[in-house]
């Protein structure tokens, strides 16, 4: 075995023990696009609801439109999203290992001791494939530099899949391919890649302003423009992430690696800024960052190999590596998510499975949430999402209690952080909202965290018995007993192989 596989080997038992202990996690937004995706696979288009007014509630797309396609093969959501990201993953580590060589040991493993990578990977969610789409994107563009051969359909097929998978990845993956283009301009089938992507990304662009009505997905009217939020979270990934930032920052130093540090930089800039401007939601685990943490670990891979004595070398990479290690294992929300998954099963999951096998005739399964995952895919029920990502009317400014009230739906699902309800809850008045409804039951998913369970009273006794049924059955069998956010409740887990 060459050094290059002996150091490929070693980074993937580490890799394999990472994917393993955070295989049970899977965030409630992953059933948000999976509803979508078995809405399309079924043939009713990508709609929160079938036979609703068309609202984009995923900035996925072409994540969205994978899963629709494994869902028409009959295939599982969850497992075939988290198998996907398990394979890319494997394949980044390899392009780090490969790219980088003497610096294998810092990009590599800097890649494989960040916990959170194997929480994204379990997810659900596009979160792996999109940091993939830019590292490949970067890679590219410093073949370009090193005057390496770089297929003429790459560049354009990388851009192209990057906006399709969220749409910001247009603006992270210009630089390389502007700078390919730049050296290739003078070339007839770079032009031709490039006018083909842009027809396709132009045709995309405008069947979905048709068919869903608004420039940008519904969920950037909800999210974007918090710049005070941006602030912190810039705060936040600059703690990080900070060895990796200054050794790809040294990359400048040097006029023989100037133009790759240029390019690196300028890529992680412009991935970060839709963030810094935004301060995203539900940035668990610093999800966001990480789509430009592969970049990261590549640029510090290739700074490190420039120090010219090899124990400081081995020192700063250790230093890297340990800082990243430490920044992932102590990160503030990392108690919460090691059990988000497990929680989410016996919570969200099992009320979403009772309303499902409720006794309610199809015309009448309508229902209101906040969390807007789970609960709506497991029941195939019609859903009002009264936070606004999947409703026009309240991301453009609409009441809450006036759109639930207007559309009075059979079930209207509250969340508290106490077992009583707060007066008002992301907007909904909830006393206002839910009168003539019946709280039938209060589900605990966490400590600081229930959901209550709204029926109108008519039909509260057969909706209540469905629901406190599989709710009973999955928090008896489920890690039963156990509702603290601790690392330590993970473990055990771990150890006992209870889940």
């Amino acid at each position: 075995m060459n050094r290059l596989g002996a150091r490929l080997a070693i980074l993937l038992v580490i890799f394999a023990f990472g994917t393993w202990a955070a295989w049970s996690f899977v965030v409630d937004d992953a059933y948000i696009t999976f509803r979508y995706s078995a809405h399309f696979a079924e043939g009713h288009g990508p709609v929160w609801n079938v036979g609703g007014d068309p609202v984009e509630g995923f900035t996925n797309f072409g994540w969205m439109s994978w899963l629709a396609f494994l869902g028409w093969m009959q295939l599982d959501l969850l497992l075939v999203a988290k198998l996907t990201s398990l394979v890319v993953a494997v394949i980044i580590l390899v392009l780090l290992v490969r790219e980088t060589e003497d610096g294998a040991w810092l990009a590599g493993g800097a890649f494989v001791v960040f916990l959170p990578t194997y929480f994204h990977l379990s997810g659900g969610l596009e979160t792996i494939a999109f940091a993939a789409v830019v590292l490949r994107a970067a890679i590219v563009g410093i073949r370009v530099l090193q005057d390496k051969r770089v297929w003429d359909w790459e560049p354009p097929a990388l851009l192209l899949v990057a906006g399709l998978l969220r749409p910001e990845g247009v603006l992270a993956t210009l630089p390389a391919v502007a700078l390919w283009f730049w050296y290739e301009r003078d070339r007839p089938g770079p032009k031709r890649a490039l006018v083909a992507a842009a027809v396709l990304g132009a045709a995309y662009f405008g069947w979905r302003w048709i068919y869903y009505g608004q420039f940008l997905p519904n969920t950037f009217y909800v999210k974007f423009g918090d710049l005070t939020a941006g602030g912190e979270w810039t705060k936040q990934t600059l703690g990080l992430f900070l060895p990796l930032l200054l050794l790809m920052l040294g990359l400048l130093i040097r006029k023989e690696t100037r133009a790759i540090g240029g390019l690196l930089i300028a890529m992680v800039v412009l991935t970060y800024a839709t963030y810094a401007l935004s301060g995203p939601s539900m940035d668990y685990l610093g999800r966001f960052a990480y789509h430009a943490f592969p970049v990261l670990c590549l640029g510090a891979g290739f700074a490190v190999t420039e120090i010219g004595n090899r124990w400081v070398a081995i020192g700063v990479s250790t230093v890297a590596v340990g800082w990243v290690a430490a920044t992932g294992a102590t990160a503030k929300d990392l108690p919460t998510m090691a059990n988000y998954g497990t929680d989410l099963r016996r919570a969200h999951v099992a009320i979403g499975e009772g309303l499902a096998a409720a006794d309610v005739p199809e015309e009448f399964r309508t229902i209101a949430v906040s969390d807007a995952g789970a609960i709506p895919y497991f029941s195939g029920w019609n859903a009002i999402d009264y936070i606004g990502l999947n409703d026009e009317a309240i991301a453009g400014g609409a009441d809450p209690t006036d759109v639930v009230k207007a559309a009075s739906p059979m079930v209207i699902v509250v969340t508290s952080y106490t077992p009583e309800v707060s007066d008002v809850m992301y907007g909904l008045r909830v006393a206002e909202a839910t009168e003539g409804y019946v709280d039938v039951v209060q589900v605990r998913m966490r400590e600081g965290y229930w959901q209550h369970v709204y029926v109108k009273t008519g039909w509260a006794p057969q909706v209540g018995d469905a629901v406190r049924a599989s709710v009973e059955e999955a928090q008896s069998t489920i890690d039963p007993g156990r509702y603290d956010s601790t690392v330590d409740r993970w473990l055990d887990r771990l150890r006992t192989g209870r889940d």
